[in-house]
Protein backbone atom coordinates (compact mmCIF):
# COMPACT_ATOMS: atom_id res chain seq x y z
CA UNK A 1 0.00 0.00 0.00
CA UNK A 2 1.20 3.24 -1.13
CA UNK A 3 -0.40 6.54 -0.30
CA UNK A 4 0.77 10.25 -0.37
CA UNK A 5 -0.80 12.92 2.05
CA UNK A 6 -0.07 16.46 2.07
CA UNK A 7 0.03 18.71 4.69
CA UNK A 8 0.04 22.63 5.42
CA UNK A 9 2.01 23.70 8.27
CA UNK A 10 2.58 27.00 10.25
CA UNK A 11 5.07 28.47 12.03
CA UNK A 12 8.27 27.38 10.08
CA UNK A 13 10.79 30.03 9.15
CA UNK A 14 13.75 28.86 8.19
CA UNK A 15 15.77 25.63 6.80
CA UNK A 16 16.19 24.23 10.78
CA UNK A 17 12.43 24.16 10.74
CA UNK A 18 12.28 22.42 7.77
CA UNK A 19 14.69 19.68 8.92
CA UNK A 20 12.62 19.50 12.35
CA UNK A 21 9.73 18.89 10.74
CA UNK A 22 11.24 16.43 8.11
CA UNK A 23 12.81 14.19 10.88
CA UNK A 24 9.76 14.47 13.13
CA UNK A 25 7.71 13.13 10.09
CA UNK A 26 10.37 10.46 8.65
CA UNK A 27 10.44 8.98 12.10
CA UNK A 28 6.46 7.81 11.56
CA UNK A 29 6.23 6.87 7.51
CA UNK A 30 7.27 3.87 7.29
CA UNK A 31 10.49 4.43 5.41
CA UNK A 32 8.55 6.63 2.72
CA UNK A 33 9.84 9.87 1.21
CA UNK A 34 9.18 13.27 2.61
CA UNK A 35 9.61 16.73 1.06
CA UNK A 36 9.11 19.31 3.55
CA UNK A 37 8.62 23.06 1.54
CA UNK A 38 9.40 26.30 3.47
CA UNK A 39 7.84 28.62 0.77
CA UNK A 40 4.97 26.37 0.46
CA UNK A 41 4.51 25.77 3.79
CA UNK A 42 4.06 22.28 3.26
CA UNK A 43 4.95 18.67 3.63
CA UNK A 44 4.18 15.65 1.50
CA UNK A 45 4.95 12.09 2.90
CA UNK A 46 4.73 8.75 1.33
CA UNK A 47 3.48 6.44 3.65
CA UNK A 48 4.17 3.13 3.17
CA UNK A 49 1.90 1.94 5.91
CA UNK A 50 -1.56 2.87 6.98
CA UNK A 51 -0.87 6.34 9.02
CA UNK A 52 -3.67 8.33 10.24
CA UNK A 53 -4.17 12.38 10.07
CA UNK A 54 -4.32 12.61 13.55
CA UNK A 55 -0.69 10.44 14.12
CA UNK A 56 1.07 13.07 11.83
CA UNK A 57 -0.65 15.70 12.99
CA UNK A 58 1.05 14.85 16.75
CA UNK A 59 4.35 14.36 15.28
CA UNK A 60 4.30 18.17 13.97
CA UNK A 61 2.84 19.59 16.54
CA UNK A 62 5.50 17.67 19.32
CA UNK A 63 8.05 19.19 16.92
CA UNK A 64 6.33 23.01 17.20
CA UNK A 65 4.62 23.89 14.37
CA UNK A 66 0.50 23.69 13.38
CA UNK A 67 -0.96 21.69 10.89
CA UNK A 68 -3.75 24.05 9.39
CA UNK A 69 -4.69 20.95 6.78
CA UNK A 70 -4.15 17.29 5.68
CA UNK A 71 -5.13 15.73 2.64
CA UNK A 72 -4.39 12.91 0.42
CA UNK A 73 -3.22 13.45 -2.76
Amino acid sequence: MKMKKSMIIEGMSCMHCVNHVKNALEEITGGGEVNVDLQGKNAVVELRQDVTDQVLKEAIEEAGYDVVEIKVI
